[in-house]
């Protein structure tokens, strides 16, 4: 029998496609070993050794065990990455494995020592990744965890906004003061932040802002113009992400952004009526961006010629969502196909420059029979109580 081992290797925290093989969140280098084609096949995780104990407990392995436990002859450096990667080469030759399969996010220390010790590496380039696209049953429920709680923040900022003073400039106002991107945006990440939630740079963007979709805004707020609030924080406990936008606007609701918005809503149903396993990324973009269309507005960027009044929608209809808020695969031409279990958002969203931007955006996760929306949240522009 040849004895063969998989491995994945790096500091859990950051390198997403160990934690999701692991499930076990520790900021120390790390190793993964999958052991098989002998009498003893099993997975070794090796891990600081005060670490060894939680692990036990909760990592996704058949054994624990610590760098000192596989100390080569010349001993162990006192690099603490070095060490680990050391061990991890002394582990699988004394395992007689001759060639390790590995994955796109080996760190090279890992690679240099096991090269050292005359074991050949293997790279899989679709090694980890469609495991991480089809999300298992505790996956899932972390999604739906980051995601309420995002809609939770995504109500507060749009009360907030909508339900503001307004001076004689058409300025929003909030508690005597100028109510800004930066502002609404601050108030998102104290929220986020007390309910134990990394939050990246949030959406804000108002008016003409938005009409470029990734703005992420700045500057006063206005009465009667859109303000696009997209929101993607990370869990800190279980580093799944959530992804929610809608859009608000204060005071009276122009007839053009309410027409955008019902084209945008309706193309938001019906990316999410053609998204199920089996069909591609392009077919849930086509599906989406047909109704953009039967509504009289068009796709692509604007050029320098087209008026200020050229609506359309920029980009494509989504992307999945998991450990990273920009997963693979994209909702767009040559978007492949899709898998029981992946996230995605569907986000379409309308942009003119005499207007702004107006974008909804759910997330789904596919089914046997279709998908579920791991939204509930309002998607009207009124969010005035």
């Amino acid at each position: 029998m040849t004895t063969t081992a998989t491995i994945f290797a790096g500091i859990p925290k950051t390198n997403y496609s160990l934690y999701h093989r692991i499930r076990f969140l520790v900021g120390d280098p790390t190793a993964l070993i999958a052991i098989r084609g002998n009498d003893d096949e099993h997975a070794m995780f090796i891990v600081r050794d005060i670490e060894m104990q939680r692990a036990k407990q909760h990592a996704r392995a058949d054994r624990v065990t610590c760098p000192a436990d596989h100390t080569p002859q010349g001993g162990l450096s006192g690099d603490r990455e070095t060490a680990t990667a050391q061990a991890t080469a002394e582990y699988l030759y004394r395992q007689g494995v001759s060639t390790v399969t590995t994955d796109r996010t080996l760190p090279y220390i890992f690679a240099h020592h096991i090269l050292e010790r005359g074991i050949d590496i293997s790279y899989d380039e679709q090694l980890g990744v469609l495991e991480r696209r089809q999300k298992d049953t505790e996956e899932a429920g972390w999604l739906q965890e980051s995601q309420t709680t995002t809609e939770s923040a995504m109500r507060m900022a749009c009360e907030l906004i909508a339900n503001a003073d307004v001076d004689d400039h058409g300025q929003l106002i909030h508690q005597g003061q100028v109510l800004t991107s930066e502002r609404v945006r601050s108030a998102i990440d104290i929220f986020l932040l007390e309910r134990d939630y990394f939050n990246p740079k949030s959406i804000v963007a108002c008016g003409p802002t938005g009409a470029d979709c990734h703005d992420y805004g700045t500057g006063p707020l206005y009465t009667t113009q859109p303000v696009i609030v997209d929101i993607f924080p990370q869990n800190r406990k279980t580093l799944y992400y959530g992804d929610c936008t809608r859009t608000v606007v204060h005071g009276q609701i122009s007839d053009d952004l309410s027409r955008m918005h019902m084209a945008v809503c309706e193309a938001n149903s019906a990316g999410c009526a053609a998204a199920r396993p089996g069909v591609t990324g392009e077919d849930v973009h086509k599906a989406t961006i047909q109704v953009i269309k039967e509504n009289g507005y068009k796709t692509g960027l604007p050029t320098p010629d087209d008026p200020d009044s050229f609506c359309s929608m920029t980009h494509g209809t989504g992307h999945a969502v998991g450990l990273e808020v920009h997963e693979p695969p994209l909702l767009d031409f040559g978007g492949p196909e899709l898998l029981l279990g992946d996230c995605l958002t569907i986000e379409p969203g309308l942009y003119c420059r005499a207007i702004g931007g107006v974008r909804v955006e759910d997330m789904i996760i596919l089914t046997e029979d279709g998908c579920q929306n791991l939204n509930s949240l309002y998607t009207g522009l009124d969010w005035k109580n």
